[in-house]
């Protein structure tokens, strides 16, 4: 793989034609790594598009006495294995609910959430404001912790607590209302 440096040159700049230009240079042998790392085809082609973006986002980092090939394989890698830790933490929090599910009886279940279904949950909680609302779906559905919360969305991981703390209690407020 020669990759000129005109061609990293202008991705830097930002230039689409030589980003698109990169992406088809590189897609096969990023895409042969992704496909070792994952699961299914649409798996491998998102974590390539993720990765490839990381390339792209990090471009002025590279240092022409690193072969290209290595540095793009490693920033890869790197994306299938935090993918990896990011499904691995998620299957770990569905297997401790099931858990939980299994050994707690019906009766202690929350009569209300129990005879609601997933629609209604969802209204509920698209009337969260808007910050709450996002850091809710980032934290509970998601998996993401508040330092993560708080680097996408701009805030402190004090004001990312605060959020979910309040849209907790703004939900348990309309469901007892309910």
């Amino acid at each position: 793989m020669n990759i000129e440096i005109d061609l990293i040159t202008a991705c830097i700049r930002k230039e689409r034609k030589a980003q698109y230009d990169l992406y088809k240079l590189v897609f096969r042998y990023l895409m042969s790594i992704c496909v070792r790392y994952t699961h299914s085809y649409e798996e491998a082609n998102e974590a390539l598009n993720t990765g490839f973006l990381k390339i792209l986002n990090n471009l002025e980092k590279y240092k022409a006495d690193v072969p290209f090939k290595a540095w793009i394989r490693k920033i890869m890698v790197n994306v299938l294995i935090d993918e990896y830790r990011k499904q691995k933490k998620e299957r770990e929090n569905t297997k401790m609910m099931l858990e939980y599910v299994e050994h707690t009886p019906m009766v202690e279940i929350n009569n209300a959430i129990a005879k609601m279904d997933a629609e209604r949950i969802h209204r509920l909680i698209m009337e969260l404001p808007i910050v709450s609302q996002r850091v809710f779906n980032l934290f509970v559905i998601d998996g993401f912790d508040h330092k993560e919360i708080a680097a996408m969305l701009g805030i402190s991981e004090g004001t990312s607590k605060w959020h979910l703390h309040n849209s907790r209690e703004l939900l348990k407020e309309k469901l007892v209302n309910a």
